[in-house]
């Protein structure tokens, strides 16, 4: 088929990424048109290769983690090669979910560019950081994306992976934007068309969970919390006494979450051993079906 959605994620994320893949569907009165594909890290050998290794990422060097909440972001670049370099596609992350139909995104006008996406905000966006989370592609416009070599090459410290996830290292001119509604961070409304849970710390399934990922930092004098993470992670290890994971500021978001896993559930999509396994991981809440029995069904 000429059009996929290509979910990226690792074991940490797992369960988003099954949520993810069936809110595509649910919320699609195109199911017919486009397949949906989930891209599992565990399943690249050329990352776990890479364990420990030194790279390159944001002018700093850093070891690569494969047990990191966010080590499957290299892998959102290789839906044009998976999809031989024709068609369509668009490749979000984990913890992104729709609310409207993809097909508006899928078949949507590029105006001739090679890909669309949305700007970051804060110190980033001021930075020129565009969002790789959620991409519209024409794939046969992006022959050189080439993921396991550009992944290498931040190990030989010719890539830094900031600027690749930033699409800095794209042509600016081969970049469309579309609305922030297609990518709308922590945020969720009447005109939200694909709900993504950008704030690790407060994802609504990892709530009360110790942190397991790495702060995106480099060295900065100002301010001194970059002092303190070096600092603890010097003394203490990646994660020790990084903070536990909180709950969601917005209430409503919690509840779409649950909403989605409890029809997944009833659907037989998830089963109750399959979400017990991933809370003994400590890759779901301890409370998850505590939550789900309070949780009201979503709106059909």
């Amino acid at each position: 088929m000429n059009h996929c959605v290509f979910i990226h994620t690792n074991e940490k994320q797992w369960l988003g990424a099954v949520l993810g893949q069936y809110a595509l569907r649910r919320n699609s009165v195109n199911n017919d048109k486009f397949d949906v594909r989930i891209i599992d890290h565990r399943e690249c050998a050329f990352m776990h290769a890479r364990e420990g290794d030194v790279y390159l990422r944001d002018g700093g060097k850093r070891p690569w983690l494969n047990d990191d909440l966010q080590s499957f972001t290299p892998l959102r670049f290789m839906p044009p090669e998976l999809m031989g370099y024709q068609g369509r596609a668009v490749v979000i992350d984990p913890d992104v979910f729709a609310i409207g139909d993809i097909w508006e995104l899928l078949s949507r006008d590029m105006q001739g560019h090679a890909l669309m996406c949305r700007t970051k905000t804060g110190s980033k966006g001021k930075r020129g950081c565009l969002a790789s989370s959620v991409m519209l592609l024409d794939c046969a416009k992006l022959r050189h994306w080439r993921a396991e070599d550009q992944f290498n090459e931040m190990f030989t410290f010719k890539r830094d992976y900031m600027d690749w996830v930033c699409l800095k290292l794209e042509d600016r001119d081969s970049i469309g934007l579309f609305e922030s509604e297609w990518n709308d961070f922590d945020h969720l409304t009447e005109r939200t068309k694909m709900l993504h849970n950008t704030k690790r710390k407060t994802q609504p399934w990892k709530t009360g969970l110790p942190v397991d990922f790495r702060p995106a930092d480099t060295f900065r004098l100002f301010p001194p919390r970059h002092w303190v993470r070096r600092a603890r992670r010097a003394v203490f290890g990646e994660y020790r006494f990084a903070g536990h994971y909180r709950p969601h500021p917005d209430p409503n978001q919690e509840r779409f979450f649950f909403g989605l896993l409890r029809e997944c559930m009833d659907k037989g999509v998830v089963s109750e051993a399959m979400l017990r396994d991933e809370m003994t991981k400590g890759n779901v809440r301890p409370d998850a079906l505590d939550v789900l029995e309070r949780t009201p069904p979503l709106a059909a």
